[in-house]
């Protein structure tokens, strides 16, 4: 049983993962393509992605491989000979929980490792994109906007590297725009060794135009070159590297307050994200356990096992469910850092409850016979 559930677990999380990875891929593809990134840039930034995916199928994929797995047996009559032999209900769910454990060791390597260290690399590649004024400026036939207020243009990038046709809108200072266009630009990079870029845009046999209000009096300036800094139009993520999404478990719990104030944001949401990460793992286990139980409800019918699976389903929902409304109070609130629990501790009791019940019930006539004899 053991094995079966792994090989479907695998189909499973196969399947979701594809779904999921397609959904987000589609999204950064078009943010990729639309700041001129080539395809290596996408491949590499979508592979990264790839960790948070996983752990978000892992609990679904584990519910469902259990679900399949009941069912399966049930259909073929092995789970009917099992339970004729003796077999409680609990002892069944041995290698579910067995199961369910190998999941939440691979959903903590995930969450404990791989996403942080992902998402770390994530943030490093994107702000080296950020950084590189290629990839935001020169685009051909056009019109960018890399910041607010800005509106650049180039007609065409000729081989040697020289933009003709220049457009740049500066329309950041409401009481002075300025418009410049060059028949020919050429872009330098000024800065020193070792020092962030910091780009020029050398503009020739151009004209500026600029209104001063009030009056929205019109100056003209013909110029023969001009030197435009375009530092401070390229987009940078201002968060670094001191997101608490990056720092180790072993970092937010030795001090949420300086993990906190690192970050810039609460201790309740540090805390949130470290215990999460465990949670998040213990939630494959409870998943397992909860399809499994509801699977062992009721008796062996011809026509399947469909009140099983919506009951499972539901259930399902709940546990979720409740998962979503615990976040707020331990924002609010860090002490309360243990209702991050709470999901994976009512899965787990619904499942024993349901387990319980199904003792009681699988075998009514030896259960009243022992009544009378009493």
């Amino acid at each position: 049983m053991l094995s079966q559930l792994l090989v479907l677990f695998g189909f499973f999380a196969l399947i979701l993962i594809s779904i999921y990875w397609i959904n987000s891929a589609v999204r950064l593809f078009d943010r990729l393509i639309a700041d001129g990134q080539t395809a290596l840039v996408f491949l590499e930034l979508s592979a990264l992605t790839l960790p948070k995916v996983v752990i978000r199928v892992l609990p679904f994929a584990s519910f469902a491989a259990a679900i399949y797995v009941t069912n399966r047996l049930s259909n073929d009559s092995e789970l009917v000979v099992v339970q004729a032999t003796g077999y409680s209900p609990f002892r069944l769910a041995r290698p579910v929980l067995s199961f369910g454990v190998i999941v939440f060791l691979m959903g903590s390597v995930l969450t404990q490792f791989l996403v942080p260290v992902s998402e770390r690399q994530m943030a490093e590649r994107e702000d080296a994109i950020a950084r590189n004024v290629s990839s935001q400026l020169l685009t051909e036939g056009t019109f960018l906007h890399p910041t607010d207020g800005i509106t650049f243009f180039i007609r065409e990038i000729s081989p040697d590297g020289t933009l003709r046709d220049v457009f740049l809108s500066d329309r950041r200072d409401p009481a002075a725009p300025q418009t410049f266009t060059a028949a020919q630009a050429y872009l330098l990079n000024t800065a020193e060794s070792g020092e962030d870029p910091r780009p020029q845009l050398v503009m020739v046999n151009g004209l500026s135009q600029m209104v001063q209000q009030p009056g929205s009096r019109l100056f003209t300036t013909h110029f023969a070159d001009f030197t435009y800094d375009i530092s401070g139009l390229l987009q940078r993520d201002e968060k670094g590297l001191t997101n608490f999404r990056y720092m180790s478990t072993l970092t937010i719990l030795s001090d949420p307050a300086e993990a906190a104030r690192l970050a810039g944001t609460s201790v309740g949401r540090v805390l949130e994200e470290a215990h999460g990460r465990f949670s998040d793992a213990l939630l494959c286990l409870a998943t397992a356990m909860i399809g499994f139980a509801a699977m062992m409800q009721g008796s062996f019918s011809r026509f399947g096992m469909w009140r099983q699976i919506g009951l499972a389903m539901v259930l399902l929902v709940v546990v979720k469910g409740l998962e979503g409304m615990v976040t707020g109070p331990l924002r609010d609130n860090p002490t309360l850092w243990g209702l991050m629990y709470v999901p994976t501790l009512a899965g787990l009791m619904i499942s024993t409850a349901l387990l319980w019940f199904a003792t009681r019930t699988r075998h009514p006539r030896r259960r009243r016979q022992a009544e009378a004899g009493a």
